[in-house]
């Protein structure tokens, strides 16, 4: 694989993880459309693990009062660090699980087609605008219920198809929730940690034991420039998105996914 190519894979994660279009789409888009090896899974994740470390950075506080809150749990005592910890731990299986049965499997590969990221793309987009224009903002992520945390975790386990888009998904379901947009926002955000640090983990692994011949020439090197140029990118997004969203909602990122899902269909029937 290229370093252009490894650079272009890179910026486009950073740059679209946390906006609600599916990062994973345009990483595999360029790869079919402009007729390059399809960089694989591996890669994919790899670019997902360098924008864990933007949310680690901008969210530190927030991660800071998760581990307090882990600390908490064990000592049995309830507050709001404990129960941010309690939620994010309710959320986090059903994506593991599924995730797990996709790749071991043998579907990772099956539903990564341009027809599917259409379709999804489009759905999920004007559902991310319904909820948005119907939610009430009267709820914060301290008001989450277990029943509520898992939820959202259902939600991010569709993600996993891509198209749907994981951050897109999580705030659709928090909106719909009543959460506001900043707080949809910022639990769906905080809700990729253990995702994509899994994920990520199991990546480094396999690219680290294996010839690069056997995972669409990747290597650990293209891994680790991915998962820095990721990194970067990823957190001028995250700056930028975190104050602007009050402000702009979903109407711009449903509009977006709409075009993009249109021209795929035209580009799928019409090329």
């Amino acid at each position: 694989m290229s370093w252009l190519h490894l650079t272009i894979l890179a910026i486009i994660q950073g740059l679209t993880e946390f906006l609600p279009i599916s990062s994973s789409a345009h990483l595999i888009l360029p790869a079919r459309i402009l007729g390059w090896q399809d960089q694989g899974p591996l890669i994919d994740v790899m670019a997902h693990f360098g924008s864990l470390f933007a949310v680690i950075l901008y969210f530190r506080k927030d991660v800071g009062s998760i581990f307090t809150g882990l600390i908490d749990l064990l000592k049995r005592r309830l507050n709001s660090d404990s129960v941010l910890a309690l939620n994010l731990i309710i959320a986090t299986p059903p994506a593991l699980l599924l995730g797990a049965i996709l790749r071991f499997g043998g579907w990772d590969d099956a539903i990564r087609s341009p027809l599917i990221i259409a379709i999804t793309t489009i759905i999920f987009g004007v559902l991310l605008w319904l909820s948005d224009i119907w939610g009430k903002e009267t709820r914060t992520t301290e008001d989450l219920t277990w029943k509520g945390a898992f939820g959202l975790g259902l939600a991010q386990a569709v993600a996993l198809i891509p198209g749907t888009s994981r951050s897109g998904i999580t705030m659709t379901a928090a909106r719909a929730m009543g959460l506001t947009r900043v707080e949809s926002a910022r639990f769906s955000m905080l809700m990729s940690l253990p995702i994509i640090g899994v994920g990520g983990l199991f990546a480094l692994y396999s690219l680290a034991g294996a010839d690069a011949n056997e995972l669409s020439g990747a290597s650990l090197t293209d891994g680790l420039w991915v998962a820095a140029l990721s990194f970067i990118a990823a957190f001028a997004c995250i700056s930028l998105f975190m104050k602007w969203i009050s402000r702009i909602g979903m109407l711009p990122f449903m509009l977006y996914r709409m075009a993009l899902g249109a021209a795929l269909l035209l580009w799928i029937f019409c090329a």
